[in-house]
C-alpha cells in the first residue's frame, strides 16, 4: 500500500523491463544500469521530487494537497534517463501502458510476456503498469498479490494463510478468487483460509468448524 509500489514493481514485471532498457545502445553508451530506470533509486529518480512525481502544495498543510513536480512534470525520472527509448517509448511512457498493451509491446521478452499473461488472467489487464498501489481497490490489491504468487517459479510447496479474503468483495470477485486459489492448490501448494462466506467454504476440501462462541 505504498505510493511507490505499483503493478509492475509488485509482480516483478518491471525488473526485466529495466534490464532491457539498460541494454539498449543509448543506455550502454551512457553506462546506464537497471538502477537508472527505477524512480525509486537516486540514479533514475528526478532530483527535485525524489521520484515521487509530486510535491506538497506551496503554503498548504503537509499532505493536504500535492502538485505535479515542475522539474519532471510528474513523470518521476531524470530528463536524461527519458532520452533512452524502446520502440519509441521511454520508461515513463512504458509505465503508462496497460498490462495488455505492455504484453504486446514486450511480446518478444519471455519474462515480461509471462508476468503480463498472469496479470491478465487474474482480471487486471486494464491496469496501468505504473498505477500506484494506493489507488487499487481491495479486490484489485488482492488479485495483484495472487498474481505475484502465481507468477513465481514453482518450486517448494508453500502454505498460504488468508484471513477472510472475501471481505468487501463482490460475488463475481469471490468466484475469481476461488479460481485463482485453486490454481495454487493444483500447483501443489496448500491454502488455509479463515472464512465465514458460505459459498466459499463450500468450495474447500476440508472444513474445521470453530464455535459456537467464537466469531
Amino acid at each position: 500500500r505504498s505510493a511507490r509500489s505499483n503493478a509492475a514493481t509488485y509482480t516483478g514485471l518491471l525488473t526485466p523491463v529495466r534490464r532491457l532498457f539498460s541494454e539498449l545502445p543509448e543506455a550502454r553508451l551512457r553506462a546506464y544500469t537497471p538502477a537508472h530506470f527505477s524512480s525509486n533509486l537516486p540514479e533514475g529518480a528526478c532530483p527535485q521530487c525524489g521520484g515521487r512525481g509530486a510535491i506538497g502544495s506551496p503554503g498548504g498543510l503537509a499532505g493536504a494537497a500535492e502538485l505535479a513536480c515542475s522539474a519532471c512534470d510528474g513523470r518521476r525520472y531524470r530528463g536524461e534517463v527519458l532520452d533512452v527509448r524502446y520502440r519509441g517509448l521511454d520508461i515513463a511512457q512504458v509505465l503508462d501502458l496497460t498490462v495488455v498493451a505492455a504484453a504486446e509491446l514486450f511480446a518478444a521478452v519471455p519474462e515480461v510476456a509471462r508476468r503480463s499473461a498472469v496479470l491478465s488472467e487474474v482480471g487486471l489487464g486494464y491496469l496501468r503498469l505504473g498505477q500506484p498501489a494506493t489507488t487499487l481497490s481491495g479486490g484489485e490489491a488482492q488479485r495483484l498479490k495472487l498474481a505475484a504468487e502465481l507468477g513465481r517459479p514453482q518450486g517448494a510447496h508453500t502454505l498460504y494463510i488468508l484471513d477472510e479474503p472475501t471481505s468487501g468483495l463482490h460475488m463475481r470477485d469471490v468466484e475469481l478468487l476461488l479460481r485463482l486459489l485453486q490454481k495454487l492448490v493444483e500447483a501443489g501448494n496448500t491454502v488455509l483460509v479463515v472464512e465465514h462466506h458460505v459459498p466459499f467454504i463450500a468450495a474447500c476440501d476440508w472444513v474445521i468448524d470453530l464455535g459456537p462462541a467464537g466469531g
